[in-house]
């Protein structure tokens, strides 16, 4: 059996070895341990809240300032969606090509939900509240006097009821409790209608059906036009007797007309003595003051547009020394007439004797919109107003100035007539102008009247045509564009509207000396080379530009511009610089000997919006070229110094020039492209 603690006390103080005895604890030690155990047991989870938070760093953290702590980071949050596509492009049939879709939806639906709801305070919201109180109150009055019918039809029964219980009363007790059983059975309780609630969010829906309306069919019938069968003979003699009178009543009417303008002729020189003296005197005023009045205008002109002859004269691009194959067009003159806004630039020329007059022409190249046309001179010293203007009954579609006699101007127009304009003689008629009567050519000879020459059919390699009895007829092509060799003056090139190109002679005006397959497209323009006598270059609507050796059937060169070229002109001053406009209203300058791969400036002239460039020259003196539109507008520009380098000059040796030098410059290129076919034939 276990002892007890006080026995191990008592053990300890007599123990048989004989030790000492260890003494007892005092309970009041033992007691105030305890508590102290106790209250820190207890006390644990209270203090710990209290106590210093350490906080715990990464090793890799970065120990700011205080002054970085306090930094403020600011961010701009834009509804923009980051996830929309920024590089969407699509295909423009106008422009024919792929471009980039500015706009981008930033928008991002999350739910959407489509409902039929009516606003209450609208006038259909009124109208349905007004038609479902008129339905509620229909509804109570037929549940009232539901109501009461019933209550009558029970009181009946109820009193019928008592009056059947009293005459049975001597009945058996089983018949009675029955009875009373019945009786003692309370009426169920009316039914009353439940009222519809009104829709809190006044949600209808509704439906309609379109009628269709019938088809009518509508007709008439016209009364047949009277036919009556004739016949006779004709004899040589009723024949002449016909013709004779015919002559005769010609003959007549002629004099007739003699007659009237014989008199109208009389009193139109009378009318005209009256009035010479007066008109006599007002244009020798006139005359006096329209020369000064001249001088005063282009005066005012000068000084209106002064930085923009300042820049004519003296401005050149110094940025050009930091571009190596690379030029700009600087704008100049705009030259504009208020008649002329609805007429395309059709046709320009610069007049051989005063370098700074041309000649602009206006027309149309749309067949469904052909009208009246006109011819302008500008002058660079007068951009505000043309010094000649001349209307026309058909478009002009071509135009130049005779090389010798530098006031007469050619002009040929859309209905096919030539006509030769004076600007020595102060009218606005033609000079001379061709007929369907005299004939219309293409080569006008200078006579007393307007003479034509056939000098060459155009005829399309096979087509054919079936003509009456089983004949073959060739048809004829389009000619679209015409040049004549520079030094060569029987040679000349016609483009066509097939895209072919002829090699024509004067000498033989039913063949041709050579074809040449150039273009898939209208061949818009052709020209000889002003310094080699075997270059030429042509341009096309299927946007290419092609310089050719009239001795080759395949071109040197070929550039595609990315639109239909409009236009193509060499440069004066160099056999290997051309410029050439698209339809996209750009302009691109080409220099052979400096990059024969692409265009040294391509800049944009006019806007894109319905506009068209149509034509470019060059001045023959000046670094300028002006530029035709569609909307009537001729704009001059001014070439950079890198558009128009010339051989630099080298040490002790003087700078070769002429056209020697040019000639031999093209030849270096040619043979370069001609190297590789010759090895390749070999």
């Amino acid at each position: 059996m276990p002892a007890k603690a006080g026995d191990r006390h008592r053990q300890g103080q007599s123990g048989p070895s004989g030790g000492k005895a260890v003494p007892p604890r005092p309970a009041k030690a033992v007691s105030k341990k305890r508590d102290e155990d106790v209250s820190t047991e207890a006390g644990e989870g209270l203090d710990e809240w209290a106590a210093a938070k350490t906080l715990v760093k990464p090793p890799d953290q970065l120990e700011l300032t205080e002054a970085e702590l306090k930094e403020e980071f600011t961010r701009i949050l834009t509804a923009n969606n980051p996830h929309a596509p920024q590089n969407i492009v699509r295909y423009s049939f106008k422009k024919r090509a792929y471009k980039p879709i500015s706009y981008v939806d930033q928008m991002a639906i999350h739910f959407s939900l489509n409902g039929n709801m009516i606003l209450k305070d609208s006038d259909e919201g009124r109208r349905q509240k007004i038609r479902l109180s008129t339905a509620v109150e229909k509804a109570s009055v037929e549940t009232s006097a539901g109501t009461s019918e019933e209550a009558e039809i029970k009181d009946e029964e109820s009193t019928g009821d008592t009056q059947a219980a009293g005459e049975e009363e001597t009945e058996e007790s089983g018949t009675a409790e029955v009875a009373e059983a019945a009786e003692a059975e309370e009426p169920p309780p009316p039914r009353v209608k439940e009222q519809k609630l009104a829709n809190q969010f006044n949600f209808i829906e509704r439906a309609s059906g379109t009628l269709n309306n019938p088809m009518r069919e509508r007709a008439c019938q016209s009364e047949p036009i009277p036919c009556k069968n004739f016949s006779t003979t004709a004899y040589q003699w009723e024949i002449y007797d016909a013709y004779v009178e015919e002559l005769q009543k010609i003959e007549r009417s002629k004099e007739k007309e003699k007659s009237k303008a014989q008199i109208a002729k009389r009193e139109e020189e009378k009318k005209k003595g009256r009035k010479l003296t007066s008109l006599e005197s007002q244009s020798d005023d006139i005359m006096k003051i329209s020369k000064a009045a001249k001088i005063m205008e282009r005066m005012v002109n000068q000084n209106t547009f002064d930085d923009i002859a300042q820049d004519f004269k003296y401005f050149e691009d110094a940025s050009d020394e930091y571009r190596d194959q690379q030029g700009t067009l600087l704008p100049l003159w705009k030259f504009q007439y208020d008649k002329t806004k609805r007429l395309a630039v059709t046709a320009i020329s610069w007049n051989p004797k005063y370098k700074d007059l041309f000649a602009v022409g206006y027309g149309s190249y749309d067949f469904m919109k052909q009208g009246q046309g006109m011819l302008l001179l500008y002058t660079m010293k007068n951009p505000s107003f043309p010094e000649y203007v001349f209307s026309s009954e058909s478009g002009i579609m071509c135009l130049d100035f005779h090389y010798d006699h530098s006031y007469l101007v050619a002009v040929g127009f859309y209905d096919g007539n030539v006509a030769i304009y004076n600007l020595k003689k102060a009218t606005s008629q033609p000079s001379y102008k061709s007929s369907a009567k005299s004939g219309k050519h293409t080569e006008p000879v200078w006579q007393n009247e307007l003479v034509h020459t056939d000098v060459i059919k155009l005829s399309v390699e096979g087509t054919t045509v079936q003509g009456p009895e089983g004949l073959q007829l060739q048809t004829l092509g389009c000619g679209t564009s015409f040049d004549f060799h520079k030094k060569i003056d029987y040679l000349f090139l016609v483009g066509t509207e097939e895209g072919k190109i002829y090699k024509c002679s004067k000498c033989y005006s039913s063949q041709f000396l050579d074809v040449f397959e150039a273009h898939h497209m209208a061949v818009d323009s052709v020209s000889w080379n002003p310094y080699h006598l075997k270059v030429f270059i042509s341009c096309s609507s299927d946007w290419t530009v092609k310089i050719w050796d009239h001795t080759i059937k395949t071109p040197m060169f070929i550039y595609d511009l990315n639109s239909a070229v409009g236009d193509v002109a060499w440069a004066p001053y160099s056999s290997t610089v051309f410029a050439a406009v698209t339809t996209d209203g750009k302009a691109h300058v080409f220099d052979l000997s400096i990059n024969k791969y692409e265009a040294l400036c391509t800049q944009l002239v006019v806007a894109k919006k319905k506009n068209k460039i149509t034509h470019i020259q060059f001045n023959p003196v000046y670094p300028v070229v002006i530029i035709g539109d569609e909307r009537g507008h001729v704009t001059s520009l001014k070439l950079s110094p890198n558009l128009r380098r010339m051989p630099k000059e080298k040490k002790g040796q003087e700078v070769k020039k002429g056209p020697e030098v040019e000639i031999a410059k093209l030849d270096k290129l040619l043979n370069l492209v001609r190297e590789p076919e010759s090895k390749a034939e070999k």
